[in-house]
């Protein structure tokens, strides 16, 4: 399973970046994405998860508090990509932004990292 993130960048605090997930090995739609970050000296923790279209056309959801209210996952199955929306970015957002796949949403909630396939990151820098 091939992920490609982008939409990283420097961005101050209170501005928004819409990151991208893309795969042009495998039929996303078939896999629940999750999207995670790394901050520097700290352990990588789980930030949202999209449920995959095997279940339903309706779309499941989750995020970790930190992000709740500020960040949005979303997929476009045709585009085989699923974003991640961040708006109200802080100086603690700072990170390398990971997606990631799997069967599944982890059923340890949004801040689980148990995924069996891994991009390779984006850096996503919120600085004044």
């Amino acid at each position: 399973v091939q992920l490609v993130e982008s939409g990283g960048g420097l961005v101050q605090p209170g501005g928004s970046l819409r990151l991208s997930c893309a795969s042009s090995a495998l039929t996303l739609d078939l896999y629940a994405i999750g999207w995670l970050r790394q901050a520097p000296g700290k352990e990588r923790e789980g930030v949202s998860c999209i449920s995959s279209s095997l279940s339903s056309s309706n779309f499941t959801t989750d995020y970790a508090d930190s992000v709740k209210g500020r960040f949005t996952i979303s997929r476009d199955n045709a585009k085989k990509t699923v974003y991640l929306q961040m708006n109200s970015l802080k100086p603690e957002d700072t990170a390398v932004y990971y997606c990631a796949a799997d069967w599944a949403c982890p059923s340890e909630g949004a801040h689980s990292t148990k995924y069996n396939y891994w991009g390779q990151g984006t850096q996503v820098t919120v600085s004044s």
